[in-house]
């Protein structure tokens, strides 16, 4: 995540091997895979957007190899150390579905070929295959009772329909969810007085996120105070804050902004 803001940790961190159980073609851009094992057990559901560091192997390697510690820094510096040969592959993800009683763990990724790590480990994986997971916490901290906006292209869509999954019966909020083609669209199970949006490009050109930022600038808004949360592309989280700020007088401190990835750098997933 290259934006990170205020977020709740969990009450301890583990880095937890599991292991690849299934997956399933979610839609014709999202692949589900899902993670079972033993130590799922030591794994605290948050809720929310909860989102953990996950490790697999890059191309070539014949196993994976973790770091021993799980410190916010100490993880980070060992696998650095590590050679290029036997580092494992790093990158963020949420936590789509968890079920205790079967210890397994869903986590969909945006598929699109080979253009990045995290969605050719997701449309080649196989049972059996090895993975670390080390929890991170949540950023959505909406007020008590408050009234809210919530903004995702395809790279937030997972960590956004978790969040619907787990809301309150009387939310009131505005949704907008950018796919990257109508085939994309599923039906969300939400409380009655969310508003769920779908957007999707559907070959338009336009970077992931632009056609939901020209979307939320066109948009009835209610007026200020209430809280957003908008994830996704760094573009769409970094205008889609300043707007909200500048144009429409919400503060700051009530807007989550994460920028998953950036354009021209790396792809989502």
């Amino acid at each position: 995540m290259a934006l990170l803001p205020k977020r709740k940790s969990p009450d301890t961190r583990r880095l937890l091997r599991a292991r690849v159980v299934r997956t399933e073609r979610t839609s014709e851009h999202f692949v589900t895979v899902t993670l079972g094992g033993e130590e799922l057990a030591g794994f605290e559901p948050m809720g929310a957007d909860q989102w953990f560091r996950f490790f697999f192997r890059r191309e070539g390697q014949r196993e994976l190899r973790l770091p021993t510690s799980s410190s916010e820094l100490g993880w980070l510096a060992q696998s650095l150390r590590m050679s290029q040969a036997t580092r494992p592959c790093v990158r963020n993800y949420t936590v789509r579905a968890f079920r205790r009683e079967t210890l397994e763990l869903d986590v969909e990724f945006v598929a699109h070929g080979d253009t990045g790590p995290g969605s050719a480990f997701a449309t080649r994986a196989e049972p059996g295959d090895e993975v670390g997971l080390l929890d991170e916490g949540i950023s959505y901290l909406p007020p008590e009772g408050s009234r809210q906006l919530i903004v995702a292209d395809e790279s937030g869509l997972p960590a956004a329909l978790a969040i619907l999954d787990g809301a309150p019966a009387d939310l009131v909020a505005k949704v907008l969810l950018e796919v990257p083609a109508s085939a994309d669209v599923r039906k969300v199970t939400a409380p009655e007085g969310v508003d769920v949006q779908w957007l999707h490009r559907d070959g338009d050109d336009r970077y992931p996120g632009r056609l939901a930022l020209e979307t939320l600038a066109e948009m009835e808004l209610p007026a200020a105070p209430y809280y957003a949360w908008i994830a996704g592309e760094s573009g769409l989280a970094t205008g889609a804050r300043r707007f909200l700020n500048r144009e429409r007088g919400v503060p700051k401190s009530d807007i989550a902004f994460l920028g998953y990835w950036r354009t021209g750098r790396s792809s989502p997933g």
